[in-house]
């Protein structure tokens, strides 16, 4: 069988590679001619929106995915009439817009933050007024890692964002004063069997994933359970299939959604080596149709990104149980290039097994020390 890929970056790339065991091969459209996937896979280079490319790539293949969800829905719909296209492209196009992403949190009941929408830049004023400061003022689509966002604090602030305001819709959101950011991973196969990955918690720098904690620490009673009630009615309102990430604040022991990623997520890459099944083999076997594996976790995991640089590779793997990942691109800044996965049997062991990284990950944006002293505190 040979499955589809929307997207060459490293979460298509982390998918072939979790498939071939099971026998399957790709195919792989992306408008980049470098994108890293053409060296494990056949990759056509176009444009989503060619649409005799987009005929041409769906020839033969058993079902189409997309690694990252700012796929013209337009592309997916396209192919949903020539081959079985998972996740569905209403869920492409709920969760590429903050506006349907946020009544959809409000029609299911899933708590979220206070907002306002944003259709021209009349309402800005009006939406100040109801939301209040602090709030963060985000464009409803193709904001990612930070990017088509403003924190507005002050009047200052409002007036040098009111200059700035970009023609395109945008959301008004109440600043949360939240403990700390968490996920979740769920995967829904096309039968309706579901599994819950346990909660992570996440740090972040500059808008973008820093470190991941999983199963996430000190984790107050009913917090697994309401974030997999929440995740659970996503995933059965949108007839989903696959795995769908569900971005989360807590704030003073309850939960708040923030956002959806209908695909695996940067979150879940310490699944490869420290859950029974990773979240890439899982969401092939949900598009397939195929039984989902166990989600049990193998202890205690750390993710952490290499943003902009690498590390040497030798002083990483010193470190006992420890994974290096690269995905195979070319060092800038602010890029993603790829992960180191370090495992244990308890959670101190893990904190120690991060303290000997190399002076490499001691730099404040790897969010290592930060995370150790609120773990050790209690706090997270």
């Amino acid at each position: 069988m040979t499955i589809g890929i929307l997207g060459g970056g490293q979460l298509g790339y982390m998918l072939a590679l979790a498939g071939y065991p099971l026998g399957l091969h790709f195919r792989f459209l992306d408008p980049s001619p470098e994108a890293p996937v053409g060296r494990i896979a056949h990759r056509v280079t176009a444009e989503f929106t060619d649409e005799p490319a987009l005929e041409k790539f769906a020839h033969g293949l058993e079902a189409v995915t997309y690694e990252f969800e700012n796929v013209p829905v337009q592309a997916a719909r396209f192919l949903a009439e020539r081959v079985p296209v998972y996740p569905s492209p209403i869920a492409l196009e709920e969760a590429q817009d903050r506006r349907r992403e946020k009544r959809l949190f409000q029609r299911l009941g899933i708590p979220t933050t206070d907002s306002a929408e944003v259709a021209k830049r009349g309402d800005f004023d009006a939406a100040v007024k109801q939301v209040g400061l602090p709030s963060v003022l985000k464009t409803c689509r193709l904001g990612y890692d930070g990017k088509g966002q403003w924190l507005l604090r002050t009047g200052e602030d409002v007036e040098k964002a009111r200059q700035e305001l970009p023609d395109v819709p945008l959301i008004l959101e109440k600043f949360v004063a939240f403990t700390r950011e968490l996920s979740i991973l769920a995967v829904r196969g096309r039968s309706g069997e579901i599994a819950f990955y346990p909660l992570v918690e996440n740090h972040h720098r500059g808008g973008i994933l820093r470190l991941s904690l999983a199963p996430a620490p000190r984790l107050a009673a009913g917090l697994q359970q309401a974030a997999e009630e929440a995740a659970r009615k996503l995933l059965e309102t949108l007839d989903y299939a696959g795995v769908i990430c569900l971005e989360l604040f807590e704030v003073d022991g309850k939960l708040l959604a923030n956002e959806i990623a209908p695909r695996v997520h940067n979150s879940g890459h310490w699944s490869i080596e420290g859950a029974a099944t990773s979240q890439f083999e899982n969401h092939l076997r949900a598009i397939l149709g195929m039984p989902l594996g166990s989600t049990a976790t193998m202890g205690f995991s750390a993710m952490v990104n290499l943003i902009g640089e690498l590390p040497e590779a030798e002083e990483v793997l010193r470190v006992r149980n420890t994974h290096l990942h690269l995905y195979g691109k070319s060092p800038r800044p602010g890029r993603k290039l790829g992960h180191v996965t370090v495992r244990a049997d308890q959670l101190g062991k893990l904190q120690q097994r991060l303290a000997e990284l190399p002076a490499f990950f001691r730099r404040p944006e790897f969010c290592l020390q930060e995370a150790q002293a609120e773990t050790l505190a209690g706090r997270a």
